[in-house]
């Protein structure tokens, strides 16, 4: 499992037209899961996305979480993460979970991540073709894994 995590002043999801998901200041964590990833590594998944600091300081140092900040976090499927695209021209999806395999483990951090931050999780459609909008604050973006 991995997550792409951008710091933004606000991010939003739209499918078919409407808008599905929408934050203001806080994280834009688009998820991929890959084949063997389990349920029992997803809190400290949770733990690094909610924990990880990317927020600065009152010295301008990156060290606030999105707990500390009162952020929002805004969860975004993509199994496109999970490709293989070390070699050739186009990727390859052979390690990436299987859709309902991915689903599962993506509606299970979804609800652990509201354990932690009960208002402030939205979530993208999952398996939809989804328009991802962003305004990136630095830019401030890392790959992160459990």
């Amino acid at each position: 499992m991995l997550a792409l995590v951008q710091r933004v002043q606000s991010a939003s999801v739209r499918v078919e037209g409407a808008t599905v998901g929408a934050i203001g200041p806080g994280v834009l964590a688009l998820i991929g899961f890959e084949r063997g990833d389990e349920a029992s590594s997803l809190p400290r998944f949770r733990d690094r996305l909610l924990g990880y600091r990317l927020f600065s300081d009152e010295a301008g140092r990156m060290n606030k979480s999105l707990l500390d900040t009162g952020g929002q976090l805004l969860l975004v499927s993509q199994f496109t993460l999970a490709a293989d695209t070390r070699s050739g021209m186009r990727a390859s999806f052979t390690p990436a979970a299987e859709p309902e395999q991915a689903r599962d483990l993506f509606d299970q951090l979804v609800a652990i991540c509201r354990e932690k931050l009960p208002t402030g999780v939205e979530i993208g459609q999952f398996g939809a073709h989804m328009e991802v909008s962003l305004v990136n604050d630095g830019p401030v973006t890392f790959l992160l894994r459990p």
